[in-house]
C-alpha cells in the first residue's frame, strides 16, 4: 500500500517527502485555505514540484460541463495532476468525459461500495472513501473500504482504492489490511505511525549503556 499525504501546507509536504515514504498528495479547497490563501493554482503547482507521483486538484463547479471545463484547466496546471471531482450524476458524467480525454480522476465523498462501482465505471482513476466521516455517524468506514477492494478484484476493475477521511494510525493499518491501494494521511497522522513509546525507551536505553561504558 502507498501513504499519500492529505494537506496542502508546504512545509509539512517537504518534511513527508524527506522521509521517502510518500508518494502522493491530495487536496482540497478547505485545506488550501486553511493555509491563509486563495491562490489554489500556485499551491497546486508548488506541491507538483515537490512531489513526483500523482497530486490531487479538487474541482469547484457542480454541474457537469463546468466541473469539465475546470478540470481540464486543473489538468493542464502540472503532469501530476489529477481532478478531484464528487461523486454526483453531474460528477460521473464529468468523470467520463475527462478520462475518454486522458486526464487522471479521483472521484471523491465516496460513501458506499455502490458509488465506488459507478465511478469505476464511468472510469475513476481513484475513489476516495471517506472512513472517518462514516465512522462518526455510526457506520463501519473501513467496512465500505472492503467492500470496494472486494468488488474491485473480483471484477478486475483498474480503479485504485485511496482510503480517505484518516483519523489515527490504526485507520492506516486497517486500510492495508483491507486491502486499499493507497491511504491518504494527515501529517499528524502520518509522524503518529512512525512514533512509538519503547521505540524512544530503546533509544534512550542504548545511549544510557554507551555512556556508562565509555567513560
Amino acid at each position: 500500500m502507498r501513504i499519500f499525504l492529505d494537506t496542502a501546507n508546504i512545509e509539512q509536504i517537504r518534511n513527508a517527502v524527506k522521509l521517502g515514504v510518500i508518494s502522493g498528495v491530495t487536496t482540497n479547497p478547505s485545506l488550501v485555505s486553511k493555509e491563509g490563501t486563495s491562490d489554489y493554482e500556485s499551491v497546486v503547482k508548488t506541491i507538483c514540484g515537490i512531489v513526483e507521483g500523482s497530486v490531487s486538484a479538487e474541482v469547484l463547479a457542480e454541474d457537469a460541463k463546468g466541473m469539465v471545463e475546470e478540470g481540464r484547466v486543473k489538468a493542464s496546471w502540472a503532469p501530476n495532476v489529477v481532478v478531484k471531482i464528487p461523486i454526483t450524476t453531474a460528477g460521473l458524467e464529468a468523470t467520463s468525459i475527462l478520462s475518454k480525454e486522458g486526464i487522471g480522476v479521483n472521484v471523491t465523498l465516496c460513501f458506499s461500495a455502490n458509488q465506488a462501482l459507478l465511478a469505476a465505471l464511468a472510469g475513476a482513476t481513484y475513489i476516495s472513501p471517506f472512513v472517518g466521516r462514516l465512522d462518526d455517524i455510526g457506520q463501519d468506514g473501513m467496512q465500505v473500504v472492503k467492500d470496494i477492494v472486494e468488488v474491485y478484484n473480483h471484477y478486475k476493475l483498474p480503479t485504485q482504492v485511496i482510503a480517505a477521511s484518516i483519523r489515527h494510525p490504526l485507520h492506516c493499518l486497517a486500510a492495508a489490511k483491507a486491502g486499499a491501494h493507497i491511504a491518504t494521511v494527515p501529517y499528524n497522522v502520518l509522524l503518529q505511525m512512525v512514533n512509538h513509546p519503547l521505540t524512544d525507551i530503546g533509544i534512550s536505553r542504548f545511549l544510557s549503556d554507551w555512556k556508562r561504558v565509555s567513560r
